[in-house]
């Protein structure tokens, strides 16, 4: 994998993650093993496992192979592996950006940016994906043509909570279910990772970028993206919208066209197939 990081520079990077996936995805007996592992009844018994003590063996050597720095985290016991993963950070240590004008990331991750073109359709690393398919609403993908989608994608050793990129009016909730994949791009050329993915979206009326919607994406072994507000309600920019339990998951915001004005620099690396490491807070895009 390739990425830049916060400072600007380029690297290759293979995570412990990347190997197994390669496996997976790869392999005829990978193949067989993903049939059973995506399927919603070992899913939901993967993630009830990982909720009982007996998956705090997991948590040591996790935190050594993939080197999670802890000292930006809560400092207590946790009772099992799912509440380690879905630890909270210690406050100050992700500042969100005050600018009026900034549409900020809701995760830490890594980052693409992609410009829907007049037929409504955008790559996310090899496969093809259209508004219509992704948000199940014809009417909706319409008003978002011409726009940009932001697409985070987390690995296991990011944060995973998640909160509002703007300010605004929250609507009410749209789940749609679907089977577990990976979001890891190596999967890309094998399934139609979003189209099968359970994913859950809101549309937010904002002052700043009028509509923007907010969509969490499950994957592998994540039974459930758990968000903290049901239905309407006022939401700040910063304020913390929920929660992603085992695997790696994805968060994307669509804002409409000529809302923001993107940063080249990311475009550029987007479709140079390099993904941006993004931290919680900082800033997505700005106002047009």
């Amino acid at each position: 994998m390739r990425y830049y990081d916060l400072e600007g520079n380029v690297f290759e990077k293979e995570t412990s993650q990347d190997r197994l996936l390669d496996l997976l995805y790869e392999t005829s007996l990978g193949k067989l093993f993903l049939k059973v592992l995506v399927s919603p009844a070992v899913s939901k018994a993967g993630g009830f496992f990982l909720s009982t003590s007996l998956s705090k063996a997991l948590i040591k050597p996790f935190i050594k192979i993939n080197n999670i720095d802890m000292s930006q985290y809560e400092n207590r016991d946790f009772v099992s592996y799912n509440d380690f993963f879905t630890r909270k950070i210690k406050d100050g240590k992700r500042e969100i950006c005050k600018e009026d004008k900034a549409l900020v990331s809701p995760a830490d991750g890594k980052v693409s940016c992609y410009q829907l073109d007049e037929n409504a359709v955008f790559e996310i690393k090899g496969g093809k994906y259209s508004l219509k398919s992704l948000l199940k609403c014809c009417d909706l993908a319409e008003k978002f043509k011409g726009g940009y989608a932001f697409v985070i994608r987390l690995t296991v050793d990011d944060y995973h909570r998640y909160c509002y990129p703007c300010d605004g009016e929250k609507r009410a909730d749209r789940h749609i279910k679907g089977v577990f994949h990976t979001v890891n791009p190596v999967a890309f050329s094998h399934v139609e990772v979003f189209k099968e993915n359970a994913r859950e979206y809101c549309v937010i009326d904002s002052e700043a970028f009028g509509e923007v919607i907010q969509m969490e994406i499950g994957a592998t072994m994540v039974g459930k993206i758990s968000n903290n507000h049901k239905g309407k309600r006022r939401v700040s920019k910063g304020e913390e919208k929920g929660r992603f339990e085992f695997g790696g998951s994805t968060v994307v915001v669509l804002v409409k066209k000529d809302a923001v004005i993107c940063p080249e620099e990311l475009i550029r690396r987007t479709n140079e197939g390099a993904e941006t490491i993004i931290r919680q807070g900082m800033k997505l895009a700005e106002r047009a």
